[in-house]
């Protein structure tokens, strides 16, 4: 009922369709040009399918124009309208045939609607719903609201009428729609008479297809079928054989894995492995488990490898350690010199090293085991290297403590060690150098022993990978690593590790084909070789690294332990210590090519702790020194000269030293020191200043004892007395044996320049030889020891002058007043020392390295500035000494001036202020000319005799002679004090030939005349 709208709208849009179809077809005439398209589309549209009658196309030709469009009548289409004018009127029957039709239909439609509508308004709607049911009670009060008979019957009434309208209206529309209902009645009867008919043509088609097959197909299909038979057969046949060779592979495996024959054994595997890999054993539930076993074959395969192959790279080396530390007990119990248990393989043996590691290697690279293994190795090398040195230190420590020692420090100075000395470290710490020095040489050859069969290894493994041109098994080889890498680079993709390589038999991974493709896309198979080349070789390099990493980390944990005491050794002994070390990082770099930076580390610190104890020993050992120097000329020994020698010998101390020179030029202070009266000292070379302090007083007890001269002119607070200017005859003899033009064992030679020394001249000079020797036996260190002796040199220096120009010996020394002996002998050692200054620059400095030159090359240059400084100050304060003793003596001048006038007396001789001046200046000339060079000592004089000049005549210029008694014995003064001023030695002499010519001399030319002063 809801579809009888849409149908009628249907019908009316085909109308409106239509209609506007034929008004197009009306108008194309006038509108479109004469084209054929046009034509023959008319004579489709006109055409009646069901006729055998065509409208041809040449009917609806359009009208030819033969003139402009504004020229036409309606004449000129009379011929035209004639020829299509009984068309057109068949074709105008059609049409309204057509919508007669349509409008009669749409007719009956919309009647049925309208009864249906009628229909809807006279029954209720009620009955029309679908779920409509008397036996819901809502619906049935609904329906029969009345309860009284007569409302009953009245109901049934209606609903007898409601059943006649429904009834009447579905006749009717019954009634409508007969026609097409028979109509689809009939054309269904049709259907099924050609279904029948179809029927039985199949079942004649059937019979001659059986005919067919019996009597054409039947043979070819039974050839057929026995041809795909004997194919099966075939195909079982050939898989029972597989199955016979795969069921003898196992077998073979099993027999070549437990002969331990690898080589035949990965044959095999790799050919079971294939066959999984084809799929070919797929279904076959005998080998359902043949995987598996292929996967525990191999590793079975890869641990016999793994174990041959650490048994051939460490064979024989636990039995070198033996012979070695069995050496090494020889010597130690009978001290003899040090020889080198070199390791070293010769041809013959090398190439069967080679041979015997080439099979393990190829099987390695095959399976992709070699970098695990040169893991496992580098572990294995490097635990055995520790317990090698262990081993090692545990053997030969009992041997070494054994052995009768003298003690290298003093009492005083022992590290105490907490657990009372039971523990490894306090019995290193009690080795003296010697026996440390030869167990650590045991230790080097252990060590090199292990590190001489590594880089054999390493050598080896090079050269089966890189350098088989040419030999038989140079095939094998790469195609081993091409399997390997990829097999390496196949579980690399699978599990997605970057460093690590899974056992050959992953490659049963099904998803290895598609990500072996994606492999291959990445990057070419030789890329991947070579990466898996590089890979091997890394490995196999950072095993000798690592053995040579963990020999370096226990040599330094030996260092370490002793790290106390090595900077309290003696130089030659610290030096054998350091340079076995030396040599040892030297050999175990060259071994292992790489730099041992925690090694030289540990090295450079306790080297640089040795020069700083070192440092601060020579520094509280001077201090000493200078604190107990009573400023006593001593003797000079001749290994003092032997040293100023070797300063000066450029050839000795620019090369390096040898074994030879190390012994004669690093000797301590245990040398023997001769003193001048003959006496002999030597040091037992404990290395406290006690020792040193007992060499100073050693060598001023061998000063002559007799009366000392008490003549001295004194510098500190105390007054002069005169009596000091008395002499001893033991005083006169000494003099005599000490005058200029001394034996080289009286003076230290410079150039050719003799000096007088005290001990702590001597003393410094032995400690600047020492630091010279850790300069060139330290050279990592030059720099320190040049700044450890720039500041001794100022500590030198400083003390002096405090201790000499400052007094301050009087306090420490005990001296009772500083003399012109102390500053002369003192300016002598500050000369000495500014003197060397330069030479010990230049050996410095040739281990120095040039970024730090210049600024210490400042450094030492303000130090010998300063010692000239000081030297100068001693020579003015010789200047003012005698300055001060002439003032005094001018300041008695006028009460004996008093005296000349007196007419009483007749003394012929020079007064006591002119015997008194001249003989304190002649004393000290003669102390000076003894001590001071004779350039110092003319300058000294030559300020000494400007002073006498000026402050003399100046002061007889003021006095007040009156009598000729006086006059004369003025001029008697005057020309007395200039005879000693002329005997002065200053190195002038004036234009009048007169030597030290001056005020005085003027004074009593002008005085006395021309006479007085010839």
């Amino acid at each position: 009922m809801d579809s009888q709208p849409s149908l009628s709208v249907r019908f009316l849009d085909r109308s409106s369709n239509s209609e506007k179809g034929l008004a197009r077809t009306n108008s194309s005439p006038s509108k479109s040009s004469s084209s054929d398209p046009i034509s023959q589309s008319l004579a489709s549209i006109l055409n009646n399918p069901h006729s055998t009658v065509s409208v041809t196309a040449s009917e609806f030709l359009p009208l030819a124009a033969n003139k402009a469009g504004s020229e036409l009548s309606r004449s000129d289409f009379g011929q035209y309208l004639a020829s299509i004018s009984d068309p057109y009127g068949r074709f105008e029957d059609i049409r309204n045939h057509s919508n007669r039709e349509s409008v009669e239909d749409l007719a009956s439609i919309g009647e049925g609607g309208d009864a249906l509508v009628a229909c809807l308004r006279q029954v209720p709607a009620l009955y029309f719903k679908e779920d409509f049911a008397l036996e819901d009670g809502a619906t049935f009060r609904a329906a029969c609201p009345f309860a009284t008979m007569p409302e009953n019957l009245v109901l049934q009434e209606k609903l007898s009428q409601y059943l006649d309208v429904v009834e009447l209206h579905l006749v009717k529309e019954i009634s409508l729609r007969s026609s097409s209902f028979f109509e689809a009645q009939a054309q269904l009867g049709d259907l099924n008479v050609k279904i029948v008919e179809g029927c039985s043509r199949i079942r004649d088609l059937k019979e001659t297809i059986r005919l067919l097959d019996a009597d054409l197909v039947d043979s070819a299909r039974q050839i057929h079928e026995l041809n795909a038979t004997r194919s099966n057969l075939l195909a079982l046949q050939q898989k029972l054989r597989l199955i016979l060779y795969v069921n003898q592979a196992v077998s073979t495996l099993k027999l070549l894995v437990a002969s331990a024959d690898c080589a035949g054994a990965l044959d095999v595997t790799d050919d079971l492995q294939n066959l999984l890999d084809a799929d070919e054993l797929a279904g076959l539930h005998c080998f359902r488990h043949l995987r598996d076993h292929v996967s525990s074959s191999i590793d079975t395969i890869n641990s016999i490898l793994s174990a041959e192959f650490m048994r051939a790279s460490m064979h024989d080396v636990g039995n070198m350690d033996a012979i070695i530390l069995s050496r090494a007990k020889a010597r130690a119990n009978i001290p003899t010199n040090r020889n080198d248990d070199e390791v070293k393989l010769d041809e013959e043996e090398t190439s069967n090293f080679r041979d015997r590691l080439l099979p393990l290697i190829i099987g390695l690279l095959r399976t992709a085991k070699l970098p695990s293994v040169l893991r496992i190795y580098r572990d294995t090398l490097t635990a055995d290297m520790k317990t090698a040195i262990k081993t090692a230190v545990a053997e030969l420590l009992p041997v070494l403590l054994a052995r009768p020692s003298e003690s290298e420090f003093a009492p005083a100075e022992r590290v105490v060690d907490i657990d009372g000395g039971s523990s490894l470290a306090s019995k290193l710490r009690s080795l003296s150098s010697e026996s440390f020095v030869q167990l650590l040489a045991a230790i080097f050859s252990v060590v090199r022993a292990h590190l001489v069969r590594a880089a054999e290894v390493k050598k080896a493994i090079e050269w089966i990978m890189c350098n088989l041109d040419g030999h038989y098994a140079a095939e094998s080889v790469s195609a081993a690593i091409a399997l390997g890498a990829v097999v390496a680079q196949t579980a690399q993709d699978a599990d997605g590790q970057t460093a690590s390589f899974l056992s050959y038999s992953q490659r049963n991974n099904p998803k290895v084909p598609l990500l072996q493709a994606k492999a291959n896309d990445m990057m070419t198979t030789s890329n991947i070789s070579r990466n898996f080349r590089t890979d091997v070789l890394r490995e196999n390099t950072e095993a000798v690294f690592a053995a040579c990493d963990s020999a370096h980390g226990r040599w330094a944990k030996l260092l370490g332990v002793r790290a106390l005491l090595h900077p309290r050794l003696r130089l030659q002994e610290f030096l054998s210590v350091y340079n076995i070390t030396q040599e040892f990082i030297t050999t175990t770099e060259k071994i292992g090519g790489r730099l041992g930076y925690s090694i030289r580390g540990t090295l450079q610190s306790q080297a640089k702790a040795f020069v700083d104890f070192q440092h601060e020993s020579r520094m509280a050992k001077i201090k000493a020194v200078l604190d107990q120097e009573t400023w006593v000329e001593v003797d000079v020994p001749d290994e003092f000269q032997a040293i100023i020698t070797s300063l000066f010998c450029s050839e000795i101390l620019t090369t390096e030293p040898t074994d030879d020179t190390k012994s004669n030029v690093s000797a301590s202070y245990g040398e023997v020191v001769s003193s001048s009266d003959g006496s002999i000292m030597a040091h037992t070379g404990l290395p406290n200043s006690e020792q040193h302090i007992g060499l100073i007083n050693s060598v001023e007890a061998s000063v002559d004892n007799a009366a000392q001269l008490k003549s001295l002119l004194n510098v500190g607070p105390t007054d002069y007395n005169q009596s000091d200017a008395i002499t001893t005859p033991a005083q006169s003899n000494n003099t005599n044996n000490k005058e200029r033009g001394k034996s080289s064992s009286q003076t230290l030679l410079v150039r050719g320049v003799g000096y007088h020394m005290v001990n702590c001249g001597l003393i410094l000079l032995k400690m600047l030889s020492e630091y010279i020797d850790m300069n060139n036996y330290l050279p990592v260190l030059s720099s320190e020891v040049v700044h450890r002796v720039v500041e001794i040199l100022k500590f030198f220096n400083t003390r002096t002058c405090q201790l000499v120009l400052g007094a301050g010996a009087m306090q420490v020394s005990g001296l009772k007043s500083i003399t012109s002996k102390h500053l002369a002998l003192a300016s002598q050692v500050v000369s000495f020392t500014y003197a060397i200054i330069p030479e010990i620059r230049r050996i410095l400095f040739t281990k120095v390295p040039e970024t730090r030159k210049a600024l210490l090359l400042l450094e030492i240059d303000r130090v010998a500035q300063d010692y000239k400084i000081h030297r100068d100050e001693i020579h003015s304060k010789l200047v003012q000494i005698m300055r001060e003793r002439l003032l005094v003596h001018l300041r008695g001048l006028p009460q004996l001036v008093e005296s000349w006038n007196r007419p009483e007396d007749s003394d012929s001789q020079p007064s006591q202020f002119a015997r008194s001046i001249t003989k304190e200046v002649g004393y000290l000339q003669r102390v000076l000319s003894r001590t001071l060079h004779e350039v110092d000592l003319q300058a000294i004089f030559r300020q000494v005799v400007i002073i006498f000049h000026s402050q003399i005549s100046e002061a007889f210029s003021h006095l007040d002679i009156s009598t000729s008694q006086a006059k004369n014995r003025l001029r008697r003064d005057v020309q007395h004090i200039l005879g000693c001023i002329r005997s002065l030695p200053t190195g002038d002499i004036s234009n009048s030939g007169t030597s030290n010519w001056g005020q005085l001399d003027e004074f009593l030319v002008q005085r006395f005349g021309h006479e007085a002063g010839q």
